[in-house]
């Protein structure tokens, strides 16, 4: 570092600043007298002696670390520099940014939907923010044992409970498991306070969880975008003679005709127009049931209000008045 004579320190600072550190720990060195504290914007340094707080310093600056440090200490507000030796103590530097990082599910959960016995699986990502809270705590769960802090070390903490809390706020919440994003606000608010319940474990303290998207496989997509289509056409058989164009335009892009594509396309449009038939037919029948339902003699002594064997209106006559038959 070429700042040391013999173990003896002339400046304390952050000597080795990197964006993605909580906090690191300056140590296994003695102060000098004329030694000077430098703390930067956006940090905080802690000065600890044997392992305790002693005086935790807020504003950036550069400071004498015998008239400006020592007479604010704790427990060291005598403490006399001797001839040879110095004040040998640990400066803990905090970096008090919020902190930002993308999250995203390490694999797909599985979620209960109707007709899929496997579950539905699903992605999910988006965006958390961070920041340091209780600085005792995380000298007592972190920075007692450790010389520094990462992002990343947050991060692989959040990634392993992530997953379940998706699916209990996602089942807690309840909706649409095909519309997700219909309640993402409401599952990331509850996300959000079970994190931060995590967090002040350690001493930090979750500002914010968004999530961005949830994505479906592929396969379930596309029978969402067909569903969303044929909402949109409302009839069957257009549905099916647009997804015939469209496999007829996408083969004359690539330079020719492919037959296969058509067959797909017709056959489609005739399954189509099958189940449109079959439809058609079951309307029709029931239809006809009603008729026949309404026609024939009720037994009761009232005449029905058409013929059962023509059709003519009977007008509550007892022989119908076209071919005679006996309505009573």
């Amino acid at each position: 570092m070429g700042l040391f004579s013999n173990q003896f320190a002339n400046v304390v600072e952050w000597e080795e600043y990197r964006d993605d550190l909580l906090f690191w720990k300056w140590t296994n060195r003695e102060i000098k007298k004329d030694s000077r504290l430098i703390i930067k914007p956006g940090q905080d340094a802690i000065f600890l002696y044997n392992g305790a707080v002693e005086g935790i310093f807020t504003e950036s600056g550069s400071y004498t670390i015998d008239s400006d440090i020592i007479p604010f200490l704790s427990t060291l507000k005598g403490f006399k520099f001797g001839f040879n030796s110095g004040l040998r103590a640990e400066v803990l530097f905090i970096n008090t940014k919020e902190f930002t990082c993308n999250w995203g599910t390490s694999s797909p959960i599985r979620l209960q939907a109707p007709g899929l016995p496997g579950g539905l699986p699903v992605r999910s990502n988006g965006k958390f923010s961070f920041k340091i809270d209780d600085y005792n705590v995380l000298i007592e769960r972190i920075a007692g044992v450790k010389a520094i802090f990462t992002v990343d070390d947050v991060r692989d903490r959040i990634k392993g409970i992530l997953d379940g809390l998706l699916i209990k706020w996602i089942t807690k919440v309840g909706g649409d498991v095909f519309n997700l994003m219909a309640n993402a606000t409401d599952i990331a608010k509850g996300i959000l306070e079970d994190l931060d319940m995590e967090l002040i474990k350690i001493g930090l303290t979750m500002t914010d969880f968004r999530i961005s998207e949830f994505t479906y496989p592929e396969n379930i997509s596309k029978r969402a975008d067909q569903a969303a289509e044929y909402t949109m056409l409302g009839d069957m058989g257009r549905f099916q003679q647009v997804k015939m164009v469209d496999a007829l335009a996408n083969s004359n892009g690539k330079g020719g005709t492919n037959m296969a594509d058509v067959a797909s396309g017709m056959m489609g449009m005739q399954m189509g127009m099958m189940m449109a038939n079959q439809m058609t037919g079951n309307l029709q029948n029931n239809m006809n049931g009603q008729m026949n339902q309404q026609a024939a003699p009720t037994g009761n002594g009232t005449a029905p209000k058409f013929c059962p064997n023509c059709g003519t209106p009977t007008n509550g006559a007892k022989f119908c008045g076209n071919c005679g038959t006996k309505l009573i």
